[in-house]
């Protein structure tokens, strides 16, 4: 076997799109559940907390059982003559989605939970929707939680194995990521490949770790 850029290559784009839209999507459920009722979301929470504490492999099933041909999802979309998504780089982005998901969530709500809630509050008083106090009073405020969040994300979807092997497979040159092509390195007996590949992903690691340091509290 030889060194293929195409995994890292793949790996950095799935990794981003996930990150992006984890962001777009758990960024408004974080703020709304932080200023509601803490009984009125419990069941959500749990429910979006699962991908966390569930082998990636049962997250991969169950994307399995909903973009397969005979699932809700997958039937729909044959209805309409649409390809599946399984075995192509989305199923990658869709698994390393989910999969990271929890992590920009919980970074959301500690972010938006450490706003001043009189800052929100005379916000309201001089008229702010809530639109207006999102976007111009507590995004600025929770930043850096949103910030480690994007970037926890990121760097959890760039070593997402499990669920990705089951959704999108292993496919040289198709859907091979970094850590499945580690999986094939080591499975074919190319120790010195398989170094390569996990030297790259603790790189990365460290490097957005190291960021994440610095978007610390200073002392």
């Amino acid at each position: 076997m030889t060194f293929s850029w195409f995994p890292v290559q793949l790996s950095l784009l799935v990794s981003g799109v996930a990150a992006v839209l984890t962001f777009i999507i758990a960024v408004p459920i974080a703020f709304r559940a932080s200023y509601q009722n803490k009984q009125s979301h419990v069941f959500l929470d749990t429910l979006f907390l699962l991908p966390l504490v569930l082998p990636p492999s049962v997250v991969g099933f169950f994307l399995i059982v909903l973009f397969g041909n005979n699932g809700p999802i997958g039937s729909i979309m044959e209805k309409f003559d649409a390809e599946t998504i399984l075995f192509t780089p989305l199923a990658a982005i869709l698994a390393a989605s989910v999969v990271a998901f929890p992590l920009m969530l919980q970074s959301a709500k500690a972010g938006f939970s450490g706003v001043d809630r009189d800052i929100v509050g005379a916000a309201k008083i001089d008229g702010g929707s809530n639109r207006a106090i999102f976007f111009f009073v507590c995004l600025p405020l929770a930043y850096r939680s949103l910030i480690t969040g994007l970037i926890l994300t990121y760097t959890r979807a760039l070593g997402e194995f499990g669920a990705t092997l089951m959704v999108a497979g292993n496919i040289p040159g198709k859907t091979q990521t970094i850590p499945t092509a580690i999986y094939t390195a080591i499975e074919s007996g190319d120790v010195k490949l398989a170094w390569i590949y996990v030297l790259f992903n603790v790189g990365l690691a460290l490097l957005f770790l190291t960021i994440i340091h610095r978007l610390g509290p200073k002392e």
